[in-house]
């Protein structure tokens, strides 16, 4: 009985010794996590980096500054990923060994040079879409019919970027510099970061001390000061410019990516072009948008939305697009998913059809307005050779690039003031004209779907019939 006891309380103390270990082992174990989330860049449990980022911040900026205000939220998670990249040294080595190919003869464009009143050429109509055959002509307008307004030195170290850039642009003061994040060891020694600028951003980055007359990077950034007074009156236009010309700003790279200025990178560019482009073995990769998939629906929302306020004018920009072939989507158009993207974010492979794409529509960005949505699936659908393209979900947007609002303040040399929140939306120019023009909008708002003409009747009836 005494050796009963004994047994029974030699079992009893190794189920409870063992019990405390396990205690232990998870109580470290959590403690192990918890400081590891905390102290992780990503904040996230059970996902490392498989692309050597660079932990350094990539430039300090001064506090008043605020390059990270007016950030908009997103619900996604920052540990998940819905887009597949590949291992960082092999990409490296595969868009090092494909930038170094040579274009063949056919796959590259000639364009028109000529002087003229815009740096556009400001084709019609009609003459703009005898251009999109590309079988049927020899040499297209895009753009350069004057000087790109920038110093020589700028335009030498643009012509000697090879392989891939990333552009950007900010006229009018409307946003804020910002250092892209996750890149690779390797990646600022093989990428071009290139920042266009006018004189009204020059003085706001002065104004916080960022740049001088002889200061021409910030951070991963180099500045390029475009003196955007001889080229389009609406700064919006200008960033048009550097948006949809890359390929002949800067002649020799083989990809391209466009960041909108409201964004922040978050994945190495390299990745980018690889995981969306190369992979997928196509031209162009860009965003769905999350909302729309009709033309006719962004162009109202243009409207409710006060994001352009010439009415007649887009009005007839949809007409005309109607008249010429404008069909809305629908599983006819497969594979391509929408006929609206967020353009915020474009990689391009540069090539003659991506090339040629970029050049129509800048044409019709002049033509009508820099409302590119508006003109995308016009553009895409009408042209020859087919563009392919990789529409990729919102949900890959929103994993790659963090969304900023646009400026609410304004700098200048030596004082600053509440910056109109319509001007920022409209484009800038046309702010101390926001009170008659949105009452033109509200008073319009409807001219979209009570067309006299009826030019876009059949147009909005496969819509809703589709919609059904």
């Amino acid at each position: 009985m005494i050796m009963g006891k004994s047994t029974t309380c030699r079992r009893g103390l190794f189920f409870e010794s063992k019990l405390l270990c396990f205690s232990l082992l998870y109580l470290l174990t959590s403690l192990f996590l918890a400081l590891y989330t905390s102290l992780s860049n990503t904040k996230c449990l059970f996902r490392s980096s498989p692309f050597e980022p660079l932990h350094i911040p990539l430039f300090t900026y001064p506090s008043s500054y605020g390059q990270h205000k007016y950030a908009i939220s997103t619900l996604r998670s920052t540990c998940s990923s819905p887009v597949f990249f590949s291992d960082y040294l092999h990409v490296l080595k595969e868009i090092q060994d494909l930038s170094t190919q040579d274009y063949s003869p056919i796959s590259s464009l000639k364009y028109m040079q000529r002087k003229a009143e815009t740096f556009g050429g400001k084709f019609s109509a009609q003459e703009r879409f005898s251009y999109f055959d590309q079988s049927n002509v020899t040499k297209i307008p895009c753009g350069f019919f004057k000087d790109f307004p920038i110093s020589d030195y700028d335009r030498n170290e643009m012509e000697n970027c090879r392989g891939v850039v990333v552009v950007s642009a900010i006229f009018n003061d409307h946003d804020k510099i910002r250092q892209p994040k996750g890149l690779g060891s390797k990646t600022l020694d093989n990428v071009c970061f290139y920042m266009f600028i006018d004189d009204v951003t020059h003085k706001g980055l002065k104004y916080h001390k960022l740049v001088s007359e002889n200061n021409n990077r910030i951070g991963a950034w180099r500045i390029v000061k475009v003196l955007s007074k001889d080229l389009y009156e609406n700064p919006a236009m200008n960033g048009v410019i550097a948006k949809y010309l890359i390929h002949r700003l800067f002649p020799n790279v083989k990809f391209s990516i466009w960041v909108d200025a409201k964004l922040q990178l978050m994945v190495d560019p390299l990745l980018l072009i690889h995981g969306l482009v190369v992979s997928k073995n196509v031209d162009m990769a860009i965003s769905k948008h999350p909302f729309y998939i009709h033309t006719m629906e962004e162009a109202m929302a243009t409207l409710r939305w006060k994001k352009w306020w010439d009415v007649i004018g887009l009005r007839t920009q949809i007409e005309t697009y109607c008249e010429f072939g404008l069909q809305p989507w629908s599983p006819n158009k497969l594979p391509y998913p929408s006929d609206v993207p967020d353009s915020a974010l474009i990689i391009r492979k540069h090539g003659l059809k991506s090339n040629l794409f970029s050049c129509l529509m800048f044409n019709e960005l002049e033509g009508f307005n820099p409302r590119d949505q508006l003109a995308f699936a016009f553009v895409r659908d009408q042209m020859r050779p087919k563009l392919e393209m990789n529409m990729f979900e919102v949900e890959v947007f929103e994993q790659i690039a963090v969304e900023y609002r646009h400026n609410i303040i304004k700098y200048h040399t030596s004082h600053h003031h509440d910056h109109d929140n319509n001007s920022t939306i409209l484009g800038g120019s046309q702010s101390h004209h926001s009170h008659t023009k949105n009452s033109k909008i509200i008073n319009h708002s409807l001219d979209l779907i009570n067309y006299g003409s009826n030019k876009c009747q059949k147009y909005l009836s496969k819509m809703w019939d589709e919609s059904r």
